[in-house]
């Protein structure tokens, strides 16, 4: 079991890129009809804390390209000077019972204008340029790392966090010297807020071409 869940992990992994803003979902809830299309006004409303309804799915693949599940829950904050802060857990189940890896990113959005898929959607930028941190949850993805990511670190251990930032870490296919950046878009409707759903082909966000043109499961004002 401990084998199978660390392998599984990997593969998710080493395919599945930045746990930002991957999910599907193009369904608006009722009851959140306030939708601002100032930017100034959106990044004003945007401050704050928001968080996952539930344990949330992604399209993710395997090395043979066929697809997998890829399951996670999101607390994301929205600071001034266009500054983030983002906490993924990832899990090897759908109802999040079984927690593998917790992943803390910080950096800054850069807004790039109107998006089409809704009125007031603006197309982001995320760039993890301020933290990048893996703390691993699971015994078997410890060993996977102490294996596959030793390189400049120091043993992993179970529930210790380290600092991926500005190194190579080859499960995320981070290179030295580089911050992770997706080419994503936010939707605020009141007091929901929408990223941009992972393409179903489980292509990331890694280009301008692969920004996402469709609305993914929603966060939460916490």
């Amino acid at each position: 079991m401990r084998k199978a869940i660390g392998m599984s992990l990997l593969l998710l992994l080493v395919t599945g890129g930045f746990p930002g803003a991957n999910a599907q979902s193009s369904s608006t809830p009722t009851g959140t009809s306030v939708v601002e299309t100032d930017v100034t006004k959106i990044k004003q409303a945007l401050l704050g804390n928001w968080e996952s309804i539930a344990p949330e799915i992604r399209p993710s693949k395997n090395p043979d390209g066929s697809l997998k599940p890829f399951y996670l829950k999101r607390a994301f904050k929205y600071l001034p000077s266009d500054r983030f802060e983002l906490d993924v857990v990832n899990s090897a189940d759908p109802y999040g019972a079984v927690p593998l890896a917790r992943i803390k990113i910080g950096g800054h959005m850069i807004w790039q204008g109107a998006h089409p898929i809704a009125p007031g959607a603006q197309k982001v930028d995320f760039i993890a340029d301020e933290a990048y941190e893996v703390t691993p949850l699971a015994q078997g993805f410890v060993d996977i790392l102490n294996k596959v990511a030793s390189n400049g670190y120091a043993p992993w251990a179970l529930n210790s966090p380290q600092s991926i930032f500005g190194k190579t870490f080859l499960p995320f296919g981070l290179k030295e010297g580089t911050n992770f950046m997706e080419y994503d878009l936010v939707y605020l409707r009141g007091d929901v807020l929408f990223w941009g759903a992972r393409n179903i082909d489980g292509r990331g966000f890694d280009t301008e071409q692969n920004r996402p043109t469709n609305l993914q499961i929603p966060l939460v004002r916490k």
